[in-house]
C-alpha cells in the first residue's frame, strides 16, 4: 500500500503538500545547524593551532634533554597539531561537500513539491473543464431542440395550409435548425465520450501514477538525506571514547532510517478514499418528446453531418498517429535512461547524479502514461465515429429530415485548392469564425441584411460555390472601424519590451501587436509564437497602407483581421499563422488612464508623480521613465513592475499597473502618503518611542520574510527605500535592483552598489542571496534606532569596506536595547551562513 492507494483524496493531497513544506523547513534547519558546527570546528581548530604555536615558541630547553616529561609534552603538542589539521579538514569537507549536497537536496525538494502541486492541479482542472463542457453542451442541446421544435411546427402548419408564399423561408429555417440540432447532438455525444474516458483515466491512471511517482521521488530524497546525515556523522567524529559513544548513538538513530518505512505513519494518519467515479451519461430527457432520428449515445450520420464527421474522424486518426509516435520516442528515451542509471549505480556515481537520473525516469514514465491515456481517449471517440460511418452504404448517408431535398453529398473537403464544397457546411463554419473575430477584435458588428443578401446566393437546393467566392461573401459580414485608434485594441500592447512579449506568447499561433523604436523611428511590430518567437515589422506602402507580403489595407486593424481570418502565413519564409490574439494583461494600463498631478520626487530612471486614476479618481504614485534612456535602462525600469505585480503583502508597496501603450512608460503604485522612512525618522525620530521604532523594524522584517519566501533578493534594502503609511506602517519599496533568484551573481561590475549597506560577500565576490538582505536589514534597523543617521558617518566607502573586513562593527545608537543591538551584530556576521533568516528575525 502506497501513496496511490491511500492518498487520493483532497485532504490527503493537502496533507502531502504540508508534509513536504515541513520537510523543507527541517532540511533548512539542518543546513543552518551544519553551518554552525562548521564554524565551531574551525574556531576550535584555530584555537588548538594557536596553543601549538605557543608551545613551540619556547622549544625544548637544552637542560631538558632526555627528559621523558619534555618528550611526552613534545609528542602531545605534535599530536594536537595533527588533531587541529584533521578537525579543520573535516570541517572544510562538510562546508564544501556535505553542505553542497544538502543545498542540492533542498532545491530538489522544492522543485519536486512544485511539480507535484502543478501537475495535480492541471489534471484536476482538466477534469473540471470537461465537466463544464458537458454541462454547457447539455444547455446548448436544450436550446437547439426548442428552436427545432418551433421551426418544425411552423413548417407543418404551412404544409397543411393552402398558401405557399412563405413556404421556402420557413422550410429553410427548419433545415437550419435541424442541422444545428444534429451537430450539437454529435458534439454532446463526443464530449460525453471524452469526459468519461478522461475521468476514468484520472482515477485509474493519472492520479495514481502521479502519486506513485511522487512517492518514489520522496523515498529517493529520504535516501539522499540519510547519506548526507551519515557523511556529517563521519566527519564530525573526533574518535575519542566520549565522542565515539555519542557518535555511535547518532549512527544508531541514522541507521533506523528506512526510506520505504518513512511515510507509513503519515499514510495511515492521512489515508482517504479515492474520489468517487463521476458518471457521464446521456440525458435521455432531452429527446423524450422529440420525434426525429437522434438516438442516445449514437452519433447521427446523415446528409447534414456526414462531411463534418469524416473530417472529425480524419482529425482523430492524425491525433492517434501523433500520440503513438510520441509514445514510441518516449519509450526509447526511457530505455536509454534506464541503461544509464544502471551504469551509474555500478560505477558508484555521486548520489545527486543518481537522483537526477531517477527523477528523469519517473517523469518519463508519467509522461508515457499520460500519452497512453490520451491515445485511449482518442481511440474511444474514433471507434464511436468509425462504427457509425461504416454503416453508410454506396447510396450515401440518409436524409436527416422527412422532406424532399436535393442534396449533393459528393463533396470535397480540400480547402486549399479552392474546389467546390458544400456551401451550408462552410457557411456555418465561417459564421463561427466571424463570431470569434467579433469577440477578439471588439470592433466588428454583424449586419443581418448582409446575410439576407447571401441567402439567395445559397439557394434552396444547396447550391455549390467555390471556397474563394464564399470567403468574399462572408467577409462582408465584418465591419471594422478604422477611425478608432490602434491603442484601443485589446491585442495592442504598446511599447511592451520584447522580454515581456516572449513571456506572453506561449503557444504556436499566439500573437500580439506592439510598438518599437528603431533607428529613431517608431514602428509597429506583429509578434507571433511559431516554432520560436518571430517579430514582423508592419510595412507602410507609398499610399500609406499597411501590409506584410500579401494585400495591403488602410488600417493595421484590417491587416491583422485579414491575417487572422484567412489563416495565410505572415511571410512565406516564416510560415507563421495567426491563431489566438493575446490580450493585454490586467496590469497593462493605458497611458491616458493616468492623470499626472504633481511631481513628488526623482528616481534613478525618471520623475515620480502624485497622480490620479481617471476611472475611479484613486490617488496613486506614478514613476516615469525618461524617453532618452537606452533600451537596457528601460528594461531595468520595468523590472520593478514585473516583480511587484505578483506580490501582495501589507508591508510591500502594491503595484496597480504599468503603462506601456506609449511613451513615457510608467509604473503605477499605491500612494503611500508618509514618504520615505528615512525622512520620517530624521524629522520625527526624537519623538518616537523605542516600541514605535521596534514596530517599524518588525514591519520591515515581515515584508522581507515574505520576499525571502518568494525567492526575491531586494539588493537595495535601506531606510530611503522604505515608505511610511497610515498608523506608521512601513512598506518596502524600490525593487529596481531586485532579482527573483535564490542566488544572484553580479556580472556588470559594482556600479550603483550601496557600499555601506551591502554584505561583504556581495562586495568581494558579487554573490547575492537573501542573507545579503539580512546584512542590509541590520543597517536599516540601525538607521531607525539612530533617528536616520548615516551609517559609518565620515568614513569613505573604501575605508568602510576595509574596516568591516577587519572585524569592525558600528556601535549601538543611543537608547538601543541590548537585544536589538545583538540582533544587528548577528545580521552583520561576516560568514553569511551564520546570519539569521528573516523568518527567525521576524519571530
Amino acid at each position: 500500500m502506497g501513496f496511490s492507494q491511500l492518498l487520493q483524496g483532497k485532504t490527503s493531497h493537502e496533507a502531502l503538500l504540508s508534509l513536504q513544506d515541513a520537510e523543507i523547513r527541517l532540511l533548512e534547519n539542518i543546513k543552518r545547524c551544519f553551518s554552525f558546527r562548521v564554524k565551531c570546528d574551525r574556531e576550535y581548530a584555530i584555537t588548538l593551532n594557536t596553543m601549538c604555536l605557543q608551545a613551540q615558541k619556547t622549544g625544548l630547553a637544552q637542560e631538558l634533554s632526555g627528559s621523558l616529561v619534555a618528550e611526552a609534552w613534545k609528542a602531545m603538542v605534535e599530536e594536537t597539531e595533527s588533531l587541529s589539521r584533521m578537525i579543520k579538514q573535516n570541517a572544510d569537507h562538510i562546508a564544501c561537500m556535505t553542505l553542497e549536497k544538502l543545498n542540492f537536496l533542498i532545491n530538489e525538494k522544492r522543485i519536486c513539491r512544485k511539480m507535484y502541486a502543478d501537475e495535480h492541479n492541471r489534471i484536476e482542472t482538466e477534469l473540471s473543464r470537461l465537466q463544464d463542457v458537458v454541462t454547457k453542451g447539455k444547455i446548448e442541446y436544450e436550446k437547439c431542440l426548442d428552436s427545432f421544435k418551433m421551426a418544425k411546427v411552423k413548417y407543418e402548419q404551412l404544409t397543411k395550409g393552402k398558401t405557399n408564399k412563405k413556404m421556402e423561408e420557413v422550410k429553410e429555417k427548419y433545415v437550419k435548425s435541424c442541422r444545428k440540432l444534429h451537430r450539437v447532438h454529435n458534439d454532446y455525444v463526443l464530449w460525453l465520450c471524452e469526459a468519461a474516458e478522461y475521468e476514468k483515466s484520472f482515477r485509474i491512471t493519472l492520479l495514481p501514477s502521479l502519486l506513485d511517482s511522487q512517492q518514489n521521488l520522496q523515498e529517493e530524497m529520504v535516501e539522499q538525506c540519510k547519506t548526507i546525515l551519515t557523511e556529517y556523522s563521519i566527519y564530525t567524529n573526533l574518535s575519542n571514547d566520549h565522542f565515539h559513544k555519542l557518535d555511535g548513538c547518532m549512527m544508531d538513530h541514522i541507521q533506523l532510517i528506512i526510506p520505504t518505512s518513512e511515510y507509513k505513519e503519515f499514510m495511515n494518519k492521512n489515508k482517504s478514499l479515492p474520489p468517487l467515479p463521476v458518471a457521464f451519461i446521456f440525458d435521455r430527457t432531452l429527446i423524450d418528446d422529440y420525434n426525429g432520428k437522434l438516438k442516445p449515445n449514437v452519433v447521427s450520420v446523415d446528409d447534414l453531418t456526414f462531411t463534418f464527421l469524416k473530417l472529425k474522424l480524419a482529425e482523430l486518426n492524425d491525433k492517434i498517429k501523433d500520440c503513438q509516435a510520441e509514445i514510441k520516442e518516449k519509450q526509447n528515451q526511457l530505455v536509454q535512461s534506464e541503461n544509464e542509471l544502471s551504469s551509474l549505480r555500478k560505477s558508484a556515481e555521486m548520489a545527486p547524479t543518481l537522483y537526477v537520473k531517477r527523477k528523469t525516469l519517473e517523469t518519463m514514465r508519467y509522461e508515457i502514461l499520460q500519452l497512453k491515456s490520451k491515445e485511449q481517449n482518442y481511440h474511444k471517440q474514433n471507434e464511436l465515429l468509425a462504427g457509425s460511418l461504416s454503416k453508410i452504404g454506396e447510396d450515401g448517408p440518409p436524409s436527416a429530415l422527412d422532406l424532399p431535398i436535393d442534396t449533393n453529398t459528393d463533396t470535397d473537403t480540400d480547402l486549399v485548392n479552392g474546389d467546390r464544397v458544400n456551401v451550408f457546411f462552410f457557411f456555418f463554419f465561417f459564421l463561427n469564425k466571424f463570431f470569434f473575430y467579433r469577440i477578439f477584435s471588439g470592433r466588428a458588428r454583424f449586419e443581418t441584411r448582409t446575410i439576407e443578401t447571401l441567402a439567395p446566393r445559397v439557394g434552396r437546393h444547396f447550391q455549390q460555390i467555390t471556397f474563394e467566392e464564399l470567403c468574399r461573401h462572408v467577409s462582408k459580414t465584418l465591419v471594422v472601424h478604422p477611425d478608432l485608434p490602434l491603442q484601443d485594441e485589446d491585442w495592442f500592447h504598446g511599447v511592451l519590451p520584447r522580454e515581456e512579449v516572449v513571456r506572453l506568447l506561449v503557444r504556436d499561433g499566439d500573437y500580439l501587436v506592439r510598438e518599437t523604436l528603431r533607428n529613431d523611428e517608431q514602428q509597429i511590430v506583429l509578434s507571433v509564437r511559431w516554432k520560436g518567437h518571430k517579430h514582423f515589422i508592419v510595412q507602410v506602402t507609398v499610399d500609406t497602407k499597411y501590409r506584410f507580403e500579401g494585400p495591403s489595407f488602410p488600417t493595421i486593424q484590417e491587416l491583422v483581421s485579414y491575417q487572422h481570418r484567412s489563416k495565410m502565413p505572415v511571410t512565406n519564409k516564416s510560415g507563421a499563422i495567426l491563431r489566438q490574439p493575446i490580450f493585454r494583461e490586467r496590469w497593462e494600463l493605458n497611458n491616458d488612464d493616468v492623470e499626472l498631478v504633481t511631481k513628488i520626487g526623482k528616481g534613478n530612471f525618471g520623475d515620480v508623480y502624485k497622480a490620479r486614476l481617471k476611472s475611479n479618481g484613486q490617488e496613486i504614485a506614478c514613476k516615469t521613465c525618461h524617453l532618452t534612456l537606452p533600451d537596457e535602462q528601460k528594461k531595468k525600469f520595468l523590472q520593478e513592475g514585473r516583480i511587484l505585480k505578483q506580490y501582495d503583502h501589507p508591508n510591500i508597496v502594491k503595484l496597480i499597473g504599468m503603462c506601456v501603450q506609449k511613451q513615457p512608460i510608467m509604473i503605477v503604485m499605491e500612494l503611500v502618503l508618509g514618504g520615505s522612512l528615512l525622512n520620517f525618522v530624521r524629522n520625527n525620530g526624537a519623538n518616537l518611542s523605542v516600541l514605535q521604532k521596534l514596530s517599524m523594524s518588525i514591519d520591515c522584517a515581515a515584508g522581507m520574510e515574505y520576499l525571502e519566501s518568494k525567492n526575491c533578493i531586494h539588493r537595495d534594502l535601506a531606510a530611503r527605500n522604505c515608505l511610511i503609511g497610515k498608523e506608521n506602517i512601513v512598506k518596502i519599496s524600490d525593487f529596481g535592483m531586485s532579482r527573483e533568484e535564490e542566488e544572484y551573481v553580479v556580472s556588470d561590475g559594482m556600479k550603483q552598489i550601496p557600499i555601506k549597506w551591502t554584505a561583504p560577500e556581495a562586495l568581494n565576490f558579487g554573490k547575492y542571496t537573501s542573507l545579503c538582505d539580512v546584512w542590509s536589514y541590520g543597517v536599516l534597523i540601525w538607521e531607525i534606532m539612530s533617528n536616520g543617521n548615516s551609517p559609518y558617518k565620515g568614513i569613505s566607502n573604501i575605508k568602510a569596506r576595509e574596516m568591516i573586513d577587519s572585524g569592525y562593527r558600528m556601535p549601538a545608537p543611543v537608547d538601543t536595547p541590548d537585544a536589538v543591538y545583538h540582533l544587528m551584530l548577528r545580521c552583520w556576521e561576516y560568514n553569511c551562513d551564520v546570519r539569521p533568516h528573516f523568518d527567525e528575525i521576524h519571530s
